[in-house]
């Protein structure tokens, strides 16, 4: 007897399986959200925005209302879509450079403004989609196709701490964590406390979640886990940093 695996229902699976590459760690957070939409029986209210880079691969990859926007633009016009109709649920999803590069002037403004809108960030410490350049989050010595000789702090700085920052700049009502996929259950869990929030209409969500990529970091299964498990959340540590009163923290 075959056992088909249980799919979300907001997940389109003629479009299944993803074209992420082999181990991406895409595809834990975005079946982590997915679940949590469903959860929430929000579907027909979400909007899911994607960015450029590897999460715009994600364009297809929910039976949601869906927009794919130019590289760093994806909190503006999640922001714009949710003003103009504020029942909608929207989602800003994007990695590293969207959100702490190209796009750090969105991030920072809008969770400074407290704008009710939901942006999932994924931390892969690198470049994905590019080649594996290195990146606002890239751990210190770590190699990368622009930094052979590992990231040297006092030449290029050290890793963006997002989740501390959008912490420090939000109002009361904003909720803030970091996640990873090395524990889908608790990203899930966060998720779904960032998207209550955003319906609740307290103020800003924000969630990071440490992810995988093995094709550029040139790791074996045991070196990839290691990394997401144990390398990376000595610099990004993995938790709720904000939560808004009345919610409970983990």
């Amino acid at each position: 007897m075959t056992i088909e695996p249980v799919m979300p229902k907001c997940w389109r699976a003629d479009t299944k399986p993803h074209k992420f590459c082999p181990g991406c760690g895409h595809g834990l957070v975005l079946k982590a959200l997915g679940e949590a939409i469903d959860e929430l029986d929000i579907q027909d209210r979400v909007v899911f925005g994607c960015d450029i880079g590897c999460s715009l691969l994600a364009w297809d990859f929910f039976n949601l209302d869906t927009v794919q926007t130019h590289h760093g633009r994806t909190i503006p016009v999640i922001t714009g879509l949710k003003r103009a109709n504020p029942g909608l649920v929207g989602v800003a999803y994007m990695g590293d450079g969207g959100g702490y590069a190209i796009g750090a002037q969105h991030l920072v403004s809008s969770a400074a403004r407290g704008e009710k809108i939901t942006a999932i960030l994924v931390n892969n410490t690198q470049y994905g989609m590019t080649g594996g350049q290195m990146a606002p989050t890239t751990l210190p010595g770590q190699k990368t196709e622009t930094s052979p000789y590992g990231r040297d702090p006092e030449t290029t700085g050290t890793p963006t701490q997002g989740p501390e920052m959008v912490a420090t700049i939000t109002a009361d009502g904003a909720y803030v964590a970091r996640g990873t996929v090395f524990n889908v259950r608790q990203l899930k869990t966060f998720l779904k406390k960032a998207l209550e929030n955003q319906m609740a209409g307290r103020g800003y969500s924000f969630v990071e979640a440490l992810s995988l990529c093995p094709t550029n970091w040139r790791t074996n299964a045991e070196e990839t886990w290691n990394m997401v498990n144990k390398v990376m959340p000595e610099y990004f540590k993995v938790g709720e940093l904000k939560v808004p009163a009345g919610m409970g923290g983990q």
